[in-house]
């Protein structure tokens, strides 16, 4: 299927790894105009901006001067902005509960889940609505499946899935389809990296990080496919809903969890 992506001038946040880089490397390899924003971008990006043209813009994507950079780069290089995805995100495992997170560790997660996008959305808004463009922002089940182990990343993530919703109320009669991704666990440094939430769950059980792992999944019911989500297969999920493929599609938020959520 052709996604009619060529050409198309898209920017990722958070390209550096994980959903980020799959998603900025599925774009490029469609033929679109990728501008990629990282704290450090690093050799992956480095190695698609020599094979596809995609253009690497390092910077804290946390704050606006960051994000306005971004923008200015895409704007200038290609003219415009027909697709923004939001991807940059933080979560830590709080083993010791809710009295052990304080107001700087809400704020540092608000500002990193929530917060980066709301900037990004708005600095890059006036060239979507000139393009009648598209914002594909990666959320997660978490959004509305609370869990104390992830208090402050549960409520980042529901916040930002409330935000997209309303914002697609208010630009979707001026062309711009707005949704959001919720992805489950995902085979990522986030989950299964050295410091990721099954290394630190390991080491409040007192186990293994593979043994972790398999605890946390199963404490929530467990995979109806047997495994985790890998990063390509969100990033298609996202050139999907990116393209005119997906033309009426807005103010979705489409759950891809190998069947880890059990209710409706």
């Amino acid at each position: 299927m052709d996604l009619h992506l060529e050409g198309k001038t898209v920017i990722v946040t958070g390209a550096s790894r994980g959903i980020g880089l799959a998603v900025a490397k599925a774009f490029a390899h469609e033929g679109a105009h990728v501008v990629a924003g990282a704290r450090h971008p690093g050799k992956p990006l480095e190695e698609l901006a020599d094979s596809h043209g995609l253009v690497p813009v390092a910077g804290d994507l946390t704050t606006v001067e960051g994000v306005e950079r971004l923008v200015e780069t895409a704007e200038d290089r290609f003219g415009g902005i027909d697709v923004l995805v939001n991807n940059v995100g933080i979560v830590h495992l709080r083993p010791n509960g809710f009295l052990s997170v304080t107001d700087e560790d809400f704020a540092k997660t608000l500002d990193a889940n929530f917060f980066s996008a709301v900037r990004a959305c708005r600095a890059a808004l006036p060239a979507l609505l000139a393009a009648r463009g598209t914002i594909v922002t990666i959320s997660s089940v978490n959004a509305f499946y609370p869990d104390p182990g992830l208090i402050d990343y549960t409520v980042s993530k529901a916040a930002l899935t409330n935000f997209s919703k309303a914002l697609s109320k208010e630009v979707g009669p001026q062309g711009v389809r707005v949704n959001t991704v919720a992805p489950g666990p995902v085979s990522t440094d986030m989950w299964l990296g050295e410091s990721g939430l099954a290394s630190q769950a390991g080491s409040a059980m007192g186990v293994d990080p593979d043994t972790a792992r398999e605890k946390l999944v199963e404490g929530t019911g467990g995979f109806a496919t047997g495994r985790f989500t890998r990063p390509d297969e969100v990033a298609d999920l996202v050139l999907l809903l990116a393209s005119d493929r997906a033309g009426n599609i807005t103010g979705t938020d489409v759950t891809i969890d190998g069947g880890l959520i059990k209710t409706l």
